[in-house]
């Protein structure tokens, strides 16, 4: 009992370094989603955005690995999907066990609801969105996941313009790979980020195996959107990234 408490404490003290002071009715259903799911802010399992408590995917998905889930099943809902114009739907269905009937949630994306960071990824947000929302309902979780509302910190933003990489010196082309990675390079000494931990990210973020197997515009898609968190928010981003120490310490 007195460990538990303690981790809530823990918990809740890491959640006012990051977010700064929390009010009663915040702290209370942050206790809440502590005690109940076993959720933690330190493994980036939760977000706060203004005002508001926040799942995340990764979250969701340990959940669902602590619980024992028996299996998710994903699959395009054809008659909603439109690839020519981004437009793409999911239907998902959880299994907490073999014998379980399913619970579904749906999922759906296009260019007019993610953010500007994530445009041409929208058929894996629609698939995430699903996910989250069939997993939301299998156990019981009320509050909304952070990717359904389309970007960490956009979601009641004024619409504002794509934001574009600043000029870099290069040898005779402007566009070369040396620049992208000189570019992240320099993000990660500034902002004193783990690279390795920022690969696996990287690699999440553009839906590949390994990062060198995506395309240079998700590369300069996800470098723009580490450069917009760090400086907006460089301890959530530090949560983000220790959730994939934890992934690589179970993988060793």
């Amino acid at each position: 009992m007195k460990s538990k408490t303690s981790n809530s404490k823990s918990e809740l003290n890491l959640a006012v370094a990051i977010w700064g002071p929390l009010s009663p009715l915040s702290k209370s259903a942050l206790e809440q989603l502590l005690d109940l799911f076993s959720l933690s802010v330190g493994l980036g399992d939760l977000l706060f955005l203004e005002g508001k408590w926040y799942v995340t995917h990764s979250g969701l998905l340990r959940l669902a690995r602590r619980s024992r889930c028996a299996g998710i099943d994903v699959r395009p809902v054809s008659k909603f999907c439109e690839p020519p114009s981004q437009r793409w739907a999911f239907k998902a269905t959880v299994y907490k066990s073999r014998t379980c009937r399913g619970f579904v949630g749906y999922g759906d994306a296009d260019p007019s609801n993610v953010s500007y960071l994530v445009h041409g990824a929208e058929m894996r947000v629609a698939e995430t969105r699903a996910v989250n929302r069939a997993l939301r309902k299998a156990y019981g979780i009320g509050i909304c996941s952070v990717e359904e509302i389309g970007s960490f910190a956009e979601s009641s933003a004024p619409a504002r313009e794509s934001k574009k990489l600043p000029p870099q010196p290069a040898n005779g082309n402007g566009h070369s790979t040396a620049t992208v990675r000189d570019r992240l390079c320099q993000i990660i000494r500034q902002h004193q980020l783990d690279p390795n931990l920022v690969k696996s990210y990287a690699a999440d973020f553009c839906g590949t195996q390994a990062l060198r197997e995506a395309t240079r515009e998700q590369v300069e898609n996800f470098i723009a959107h580490l450069a917009d968190w760090a400086e907006k928010d460089r301890n959530a981003l530090l949560c983000q990234l220790n959730s994939y120490a934890r992934t690589q310490e179970g993988a060793a």
